[in-house]
C-alpha cells in the first residue's frame, strides 16, 4: 500500500535524522556525507539545515539531468528536511544531555548506530526515491556504468570525508574536535552497517510492507 509506504518513508527519514543527532553528540564522527555537510557549515555563514538544503539542491540538478528515475518522494523529504530535523534532535539533545563525558559518548554512538540502521531500513523498504547524495553513486554505477557500485560509494565516502576535514581545519578547527567530522563512527557507518540494516529489514520493515498486500 502506497500510504504505508509514504509513513514508513516519513518515520525512517524522522529516525535517521535523530540518529545523526545522535552521532553529534559522541563526537566520534558522523556518516561520510554528513562529514562534508558539517565541514562545509563551519565555513558559510548558515545554519546546518539550510546548508544541507542548498547542497543538496545542487546535487538534485545534476539528479535531474543525470537521471531522474531515482526521483521520489524521499528525495525531497530529505532534501528540504533532514538537515532542519538533525539541527532539532542536536540542540534538543545538548539541552537535555548537555556535553556528555567519554562513557555518555560512547553510549551515544552506539545507540546512533542502532537507530540510523532501524531507521535506514525503513527508509530503504519504503522504496520512493533515495536521497541525492545516494542517486550520484547509483547514478555513476548503474545509468553511466562507469565502475561497480561499491567502488563508486567507497571512493565518494572517502572524498566526503577528506574534504569535510579539510573544510574543518580550514574553518579553524582542531585535531582535538576532529571527531565532530570523522571518526570511529564514521568507519563503521561507512563500512559495517549494512548486517544490521539487513536485520532490520528481514525481521521488521519487510514483513510490514508484505503485510499491506502487494507495493
Amino acid at each position: 500500500m502506497l500510504k504505508k509506504r509514504i509513513i514508513m518513508s516519513i518515520f525512517g527519514l524522522l529516525i535517521c535524522a535523530f540518529s545523526v543527532g545522535l552521532f553529534r553528540m559522541a563526537q566520534f564522527g558522523v556518516d561520510p556525507f554528513q562529514a562534508l555537510m558539517n565541514g562545509l557549515n563551519k565555513v558559510v555563514p548558515l545554519n546546518f539545515g539550510t546548508t544541507y538544503l542548498i547542497a543538496n539542491g545542487i546535487l538534485f540538478l545534476f539528479m535531474l539531468i543525470a537521471d531522474r528515475h531515482y526521483i521520489g518522494i524521499v528525495t525531497f523529504l530529505n532534501m528540504f528536511f533532514f538537515g532542519y530535523l538533525v539541527d532539532f534532535s542536536h540542540r534538543m539533545l545538548m539541552q537535555i544531555f548537555g556535553e556528555p563525558g567519554i562513557p555518555g559518548r560512547i553510549l551515544f554512538l552506539v545507540f546512533g548506530i542502532v537507530v540510523m540502521c532501524f531507521g535506514s531500513a525503513f527508509y530503504y523498504t519504503a522504496d520512493l526515491g533515495v536521497s541525492v547524495y545516494d542517486a550520484v553513486s547509483l547514478i555513476i554505477a548503474d545509468t553511466w556504468h562507469i565502475w561497480k557500485f561499491k567502488f563508486v560509494r567507497i571512493t565518494a565516502d572517502l572524498i566526503c570525508v577528506a574534504c569535510g576535514t579539510v573544510l574543518f581545519m580550514f574553518a579553524g578547527g582542531t585535531w582535538a574536535r576532529i571527531g565532530e567530522i570523522a571518526g570511529i563512527g564514521t568507519i563503521i557507518t561507512a563500512f559495517f552497517m549494512g548486517p544490521l540494516i539487513d536485520f532490520f529489514r528481514v525481521k521488521i520493515t519487510d514483513p510490514m510492507v508484505a503485510s499491506g498486500g502487494e507495493r
